[in-house]
């Protein structure tokens, strides 16, 4: 059963790109003692992911930290290289990019989807959630296809 409103984040190290190449970064040190929101896609420059998803979010991030969020976390499952050069590209410097590059975090909320018949293997489901100290009070699941709940502009209206 996937994570729900409720649950607290498993802990799992991921990655992010460092001045110096990808750096470790535990779920502990994004979410302990903070207001997150954690949205995930399926594929760093992916159409949708690119031309809507993460777009939303660059661009109301002042807004969303305004309502007392610490972080705007993007979590895809690639690598640290490819979530850095994406947040470049999109002028995503107020986020903090994610790569779960393992697939181990998107595996402990039971959220991945098989990308197998479009040659991308697994990866994860499109999602927002807000976290309030590890542990997840609201919870924007897409059904395949959308970008909608997940968005940007619904969790400014959750928060």
């Amino acid at each position: 059963m996937s994570i729900q409103a409720g649950d607290k984040i498993p802990s799992v190290t991921l990655k992010v790109m460092g001045e110096k190449g990808p750096q470790d970064i535990t779920t502990d040190d994004i979410f302990a003692g903070k207001k997150v929101v954690l949205f995930a896609v399926p594929g760093a420059f992916t159409p949708g992911c690119t031309l809507t998803h993460l777009p939303g979010y660059v661009v109301n991030a002042d807004k969303i930290k305004a309502k007392g969020v610490d972080t705007i976390a993007c979590l895809s499952v690639n690598d640290a290289f490819v979530m850095g050069a994406w947040g470049k590209s999109q002028n995503a410097e107020e986020l903090l990019m994610l790569a779960d590059g393992n697939c181990e975090l998107t595996k402990a909320l039971d959220l991945v989807m098989d990308g197998s018949g479009f040659g991308m293997g697994l990866r994860s489901r499109r999602y927002a959630m807000i976290v309030d100290n590890g542990v997840v009070s609201q919870l924007a699941l897409e059904p395949t296809g959308a970008v909608d709940v997940s968005s940007a502009e619904n969790i400014l209206a959750l928060l």
